[in-house]
């Protein structure tokens, strides 16, 4: 799976993508709210790790996600 932070422009805010190894969009969510149902995607329990990622994650640079 992989995490690309999206910069938004003026009342657009930030974006998260969670995307699979195909690169096809799976989860899209605002940086600022963090996504509700994380045992979907097999990331229960790590919304902390996650959170500290999305405000250190630079933007337009795809990583793959590990946690």
């Amino acid at each position: 799976m992989y995490i690309l932070k999206v910069k938004g422009k003026a009342k657009i805010p930030d974006y998260i993508q969670l995307r699979d190894e195909n690169f096809v969009l799976i989860a899209y969510f605002r940086a600022d709210r963090p996504l509700q149902k994380l045992e979907k995607y097999g990331l229960e329990g790590k919304e902390e790790a996650l959170k500290q990622l999305i405000e250190t994650l630079p933007f337009g640079k795809p990583q793959k996600l590990e946690l």
